[in-house]
């Protein structure tokens, strides 16, 4: 494991985008970042902050969470769009993790409660933007949102509750509408699902934000392994490289030694990653 880039103050995101590289953001400090081929860090979208989750979409830019969720059109000429904010939701403080199915449609996980505050924690709910650019809700109760991944076939969709300590699945319908909730995968007292990706082979691997790990499900919810990190607040992943065989492992500064110490971490792994299907929700209301 190798330590890529370092210096932020909460990495999230990781997002490998094929010809240009793995796009993250900084929770705390804000902005979206590239890590180019060569290693080098440029800012991308600046002091946007709260960024949990991205896509990259087919005309080009990103759609990303934070305030609200909203395209981010980078250097494509195209104009920034945004489709669902806090007041389209009642009780919504903001958007966290999400992730696109096949068809491109998006979904997203809600917040009802500020995170990094004192608030008692209030259940959101998971949304999906449609093609044309409707919205609706496909479930509700998650504590804390995290990480959304589809399995290979497209007919699991597995969702992190940060705050409950598991990982939730669900059956997806043709038309994007999910069956009820069910646990995945219990990661025990003390532990913390975060960001998680798909791998080819099914298995589904979750950031274990509290554990220093990267912890491997088997596709029927068993333990496969776990992979340790050097730093405890280990908050998302992601797969990259020209066979997604680059493993991305993004981590926070809390219980390390220094403030603004999120670093990425890197390494080649025998399984590929499930390669992520752009959004294509539209660019106009």
């Amino acid at each position: 494991m190798q330590e890529v880039a370092t210096g932020f103050g909460l990495v999230e995101s990781p997002l490998w985008v094929d010809g240009r590289g793995l796009y993250f953001s900084d929770v705390l400090n804000g902005g979206v970042r590239l890590l180019d081929d060569k290693r080098q860090v440029s800012l991308v979208v600046p002091k946007r902050r709260g960024v949990g989750g991205m896509a990259r979409h087919e005309a080009g830019g990103l759609v990303m969470g934070g305030r609200d969720i909203a395209f981010a059109p980078l250097d494509t000429g195209l104009e920034p769009h945004t489709y669902l904010t806090r007041d389209d939701l009642p009780g919504a403080t903001g958007f966290n993790d999400l992730t696109t199915d096949r068809q491109g449609r998006v979904y997203v996980g809600s917040l009802a409660f500020t995170v990094f505050s004192d608030d008692a924690p209030k259940p959101g709910g998971l949304h999906v933007i449609d093609l044309d650019g409707g919205v609706r809700t496909v479930s509700q109760g998650v504590l804390l949102t995290n990480g959304l991944g589809f399995s290979p076939d497209g007919r699991r969709l597995y969702h992190s509750d940060a705050r409950a300590g598991h990982v939730l699945g669900y059956d997806v319908s043709p038309d994007g509408s999910l069956g009820p909730a069910s646990i995945f995968a219990e990661l025990g007292a003390g532990h913390v699902p975060d960001g998680l990706k798909v791998a080819a082979d099914g298995s589904v691997w979750v950031a274990d934000a509290r554990g220093g790990r990267v912890a491997v499900y088997e596709a029927d919810g068993s333990h496969r392994t776990d992979i340790p990190v050097p730093l405890p607040m280990v908050t998302s992943l992601c797969f990259g490289g020209a066979d997604l065989k680059d493993l991305y492992i993004v981590t926070g500064s809390d219980g390390g030694p220094r403030e603004n110490c999120g670093t990425i971490f890197h390494l080649r792994t025998e399984v590929a990653g499930l390669p992520l299907s752009p959004a294509r929700v539209p660019l106009r209301p």
